[in-house]
């Protein structure tokens, strides 16, 4: 996810549609209780995420919003261009969700920002309005779960972006190495990459890189909770967490990535690191091509899938993204239910990808747009393979704020501490965020 990051009262559902022209309500209403209005002309509030580049999305979103006008007689859409930055962008939805009359009809957030989301009433359950588009078969399953809390729908998954394993093709057709295939191939691709370019690490790790550390705690068969009845409750003590954990912390090294340099690295550190050609390989998304293409290694690396323990396997990688939300407090709940469904449609879920690089959520376009650029082969058979994702619950939000993840990792590759102890510190912590939401 780029962004590697609160409810009005009910009324009666505005009549049918208004002309010929004027596109009908999807299906199944939802209930009342979600609706504050449901005007079917006026002006649609739509706030999207200000990202860099936005001229290329704003260019895609203006055809979306002509498309849409033309074929929605008395309607105008007004797309607002928020600020990214976590903080300002909390308190804009904060000021959303507490004054109705300040809320956008349709925004757009980032996936990990659900549970909260929901949590606070600022969401509205879109599921039933979903079950006429004609799309949504086309959506991936798992991609699609990001947008359920509880078995509801609150969103429609506009784009995802997953990491997979950026790799030096000089220095390893100098080492006569392939690309791994295998956890044990990676590291013994990472000590001889390392042995014969002493300057330059083997593999960058971050010890504040969650969503590089996750992969190899899903493809042990380990995870960060798991669901115990209606309650979520912390897995990364188990004993299989603890053997994904133990693989992720002994890239970390003298002869991989030494822990005095590499305990504080982020993911976006591990992207300057390997754009500047100072490391061998790199777990990056998907959206770090443009950075990558702008350093030193520029025509020299190659990606492939990360891969798992086992021998031509896939580790699980973490599906981020942005969904499109319809407010609860929305005065245009079908209009906003139509133009999310317009944005991502097959035809501009293609245009974003061309504009932004955005990995599309609908399989057929999935496989589209890795046709035509061989680039994205490696992030769409990890998709394929299957993808995890951070516990649905409010409390994910108290357990990334805390670092939870990131302080267990370094706890393990600076020495303060073997992974049981840390792991079982970092699950006290877990259940202690769970409880108290």
């Amino acid at each position: 996810m780029r962004l590697i990051r609160r409810t009005a009262a009910a009324a009666v559902l505005a009549a049918g549609c208004l002309t010929a022209a004027t596109a009908c309500a999807p299906g199944t209403a939802a209930p009342a209780a979600d609706k504050a209005s449901d005007d079917r002309t006026g002006t649609l509030q739509v706030w999207l995420y200000n990202e860099a580049g936005n001229a290329a999305k704003e260019a895609v979103v203006t055809k979306a919003v002509d498309e849409f006008q033309a074929s929605h007689q008395g309607v105008t859409v007004k797309v607002s261009y928020i600020d990214t930055d976590a903080s300002a962008r909390a308190a804009k939805m904060k000021g959303a969700f507490n004054d109705p009359n300040s809320a956008p009809d349709l925004v757009e957030f980032g996936n990990t920002d659900l549970p909260g989301y929901v949590a606070a009433g600022g969401l509205a359950e879109i599921g039933p309005d979903l079950e006429k588009w004609k799309d949504k078969g086309d959506l991936d399953p798992v991609i699609a779960q990001t947008t359920m809390v509880d078995g509801k729908t609150y969103g429609l998954p506009w784009w995802v972006a997953v990491r997979a394993l950026y790799y030096r093709t000089d220095l390893f057709t100098a080492a006569g190495l392939n690309p791994p295939t295998s956890y044990d191939e990676l590291v013994a691709a990472t000590q001889k990459l390392h042995a014969a370019n002493p300057d330059t690490f083997g593999i960058a790790v971050g010890g504040k890189y969650t969503f590089g550390a996750l992969p190899f705690v899903w493809d042990a068969g380990g995870d960060i909770a798991t669901k115990d009845g209606a309650k979520f409750k912390a897995a990364i003590d188990s004993p299989a967490s603890q053997a994904g954990i133990k693989r992720y912390t002994d890239l970390f090294g003298p002869d991989g990535c030494p822990a005095q340099q590499c305990a504080d690295l982020t993911g976006g550190k591990t992207v300057d690191l390997f754009a500047a050609g100072k490391s061998a390989m790199a777990l990056l998304p998907n959206s770090s091509r443009s950075k990558v293409d702008a350093g030193a290694v520029k025509g020299k690396y190659g990606v492939v899938p990360l891969p798992g323990e086992k021998a031509g396997s896939i580790a699980p990688a973490f599906a981020g993204g942005n969904n499109l939300g319809v407010m609860k407090a929305a005065k245009h709940r079908t209009l906003a239910v139509e133009f999310a469904e317009l944005l991502a449609s097959p035809a501009y879920q293609e245009k974003m990808y061309d504009a932004m690089g955005n990995l599309p959520t609908l399989k057929s376009v999935s496989g589209q747009v890795a046709a035509k650029d061989a680039f994205l082969k490696p992030f769409t058979d990890t998709i394929a393979a299957g993808t995890k994702f951070v516990p649905l619950d409010q409390a994910w939000a108290q357990i990334d704020a805390q670092s939870v993840i990131p302080t267990m990792l370094q706890q393990v590759v600076t020495g303060k501490a073997d992974v049981a102890k840390a792991s079982a510190d970092a699950a006290a912590q877990i259940n202690s965020a769970f409880a108290a939401h």
